[in-house]
């Protein structure tokens, strides 16, 4: 019989004897590396074996070595690969920007360059065929002649007569913009005049646009050579100084220079900073290929110079020459127009040219300034008849009707076409030699010498009145002398000369052109004056009528048995054309300021 046994299970014996669990996890114990990764640093993994050639050996050295180790153990597991990596990108980034940035700015300055350049150059064009040195130059040098940038109201002459030196040894440079220059006498070359320099060249080979920008350099540099009269330049600094801060011998007693200005030179260390002004204007006037109206405003100019010198007796000489100059550009067979002895325009000349009026013009202003009246009224007299006597123009100058009623849009393309497009050079002015019409500006020009006729006429009046100082009894006196009627009389010319130049500025400005700016700054300038002029003559008028009438009165009190001797009559003729004149200039200061904000308002210069 079989017996019935329970299977029993099986135990495989164990490799491994048994052992309760490591319940304490025991931390990798940090090992040396040269170069540890972001996950080897961050992860909790057992690290690597250590290796002995990864990290320098230990034994035999000091314990000075140790703090090096240490730090250094520390870096290298700051500078891991992917941190080495970023840095790298970081340091490339920052250099590319950094490039970047400087080639932004570098074309943002060229960009301003350029813009800048490009509104002087509508603002004052430079003849094309110039070199691109030398145009960027003389817009320059007539931007610091007619600018202000600092904003204090004066120009720096110095850096500006500088500017136009620099210009003309350019010009004049034949391997630069001078070729075909040559001098006036070949065969002598050039010529120097004592105490003027060289005489001039023979420009004739030249085209007129470079021959007008030389003419231009010229005036500038012999405005800044007026301008800085009498200034040395310290050599040792070159910076140029007033003659009457240096010190030396010929200065005892220097002033003291503005505060925050460089220090006073020393005499011996000075020099003259810059030629007499009449090396340019000889200058101009010995140099073939000028227009005989370029010689002429020249010869004007230094005139005026030298009466601002004190040279009346040089100036006046000058001034002939400035007639000289007119009467022989005017054409073949025109003769006898002026009087050369006293400058008057005969009455029947058949041909007189605007350079012929400017001359004589000029004249009497000299004569008028160095208080020679009787010789500056006839010619003046003779100007203002030879002007009335000038044709009316031919046809009405041409108006700009399409421009006037142009649409927003047209204007705007027509701008913008400006700024993709080089502006033109203006067309040659007049030479002078041509007859003239009687012009809105011409009437103008009419209104301001019957100015200076009523100042004159006014002022030989008070002359003579002043002069012979009559007595207080003479002038209470009911009998007036024949003298003093006839100053009277001179003064009351005057003023009605003064009144009908100030009706005929201002009518003319109002029905001048818009677009006439040279006629209307023109008349603006002779309203202003003449209403100047008939103030300041009414108001001595005034004064003379109330101290005629306080000593008249005194003479009638008689005795104090009588009182007062009277009241004060009616309002005097002077009071009432007093108060006229105070009415006349509220209106004309309203008008004035009107063609001041229109100018003000006028678009930019890219828009000229």
């Amino acid at each position: 019989m079989s017996s019935h046994r329970v299977p029993l299970a099986r135990l495989l014996p164990s490799s491994r004897p048994l052992r309760p669990p490591n319940t304490t996890k025991q931390l990798p114990s940090p090992r040396l590396f040269t170069q540890n990764s972001q996950l080897l640093l961050v992860s909790g993994v057992t690290p690597r074996p250590h290796l002995p050639f990864l990290h320098p050996a230990t034994g035999g050295r000091s314990s000075t070595v140790l703090p090096r180790k240490k730090f250094q153990r520390q870096l290298f597991r700051l500078l891991t690969t992917e941190r080495k990596l970023y840095l790298k990108d970081q340091l490339w980034n920052g250099a590319r920007y950094t490039l970047y940035g400087w080639a932004a700015l570098g074309l943002i300055g060229v960009m301003a360059f350029g813009m800048h350049n490009e509104i002087l150059e509508r603002q004052f064009p430079s003849p094309p065929e110039w070199r691109m040195i030398t145009r960027i130059n003389y817009r320059s040098a007539k931007s610091q002649e007619q600018l202000d940038p600092n904003g204090t109201g004066l120009t720096d002459w110095s850096s500006t007569g500088n500017a136009y030196r620099l210009l003309l040894g350019r010009l004049e440079n034949p391997s630069i913009d001078g070729q075909a220059l040559r001098p006036v006498l070949q065969d002598e070359g050039d010529i120097c005049v004592a105490g003027l320099g060289k005489a001039g060249l023979d420009i004739s080979a030249k085209s007129e646009p470079w021959r007008r920008g030389y003419y231009d350099c010229l005036m500038g540099a012999a405005k800044a050579a007026e301008n800085r009269d009498g200034w040395v330049c310290d050599t040792t600094r070159n910076i140029a100084f007033p003659p009457e801060v240096v010190i030396g011998p010929s200065n005892p007693r220097p002033k003291p220079v503005p505060y925050g200005a460089k220090s006073p030179p020393l005499e011996e260390n000075c020099v003259p900073a810059f030629e007499p002004a009449q090396t340019y204007y000889m200058k101009i006037l010995t140099t073939h290929g000028f227009s005989a109206r370029q010689r002429l405003e020249a010869a004007l100019a230094y005139a005026d110079w030298l009466d601002f010198k004190g040279l009346s007796a040089t100036a006046e000489e000058m001034y002939d020459w400035g007639v000289d100059i007119a009467m022989g550009a005017l054409p073949e067979g025109i003769n006898n127009v002026i009087d050369i002895k006293t400058g008057v325009i005969n009455s029947d000349a058949t041909y007189i040219s605007l350079n012929v009026l400017l001359a004589t013009t000029s004249l009497a202003f000299h004569h008028a300034r160095n208080n020679n009246l009787a010789a500056a009224l006839p010619i003046f007299l003779s100007v203002l008849r030879a002007r009335r006597r000038l044709p009316a123009p031919i046809s009405p100058s041409p108006v700009d009707h399409k421009s006037r009623n142009a649409s927003t849009v047209s204007r705007f393309f027509d701008f913008a076409r400006s700024l993709i497009t080089a502006p033109s050079y203006p067309l040659a002015p007049p030479t002078g030699d041509e007859f003239p019409f009687r012009t809105p500006l011409a009437m103008c020009e009419e209104a301001g010498i019957m100015s200076h006729i009523g100042e004159i006429l006014f002022a030989s009046g008070s002359a003579s009145s002043v002069a012979k100082a009559p007595s207080k009894t003479a002038i209470a006196s009911s009998i007036p002398s024949k003298t003093t009627a006839g100053d009277l009389q001179n003064r009351q010319s005057g003023l009605s000369w003064t009144r009908d130049a100030v009706d005929v500025a201002e009518a003319t400005l109002a029905s001048a052109n818009k677009d006439d700016e040279e006629t209307r700054d023109k008349c603006s300038e002779c309203l202003a004056v003449g209403m100047d002029n008939w103030s300041v003559m009414v108001a001595k008028m005034l004064k003379d009528e109330r101290q005629a009438k306080h000593l008249s009165q005194q003479n009638v009190s008689g005795s104090w048995l009588w009182g007062s001797g009277g009241t004060l009559g009616q309002e005097g003729r002077w009071e009432q054309e007093s108060r006229m004149v105070d009415e006349r200039l509220d209106s004309v200061r309203l008008l004035l300021g009107r063609e001041a904000d229109r100018k003000d308002s006028k678009g930019s210069y890219l828009l000229k």
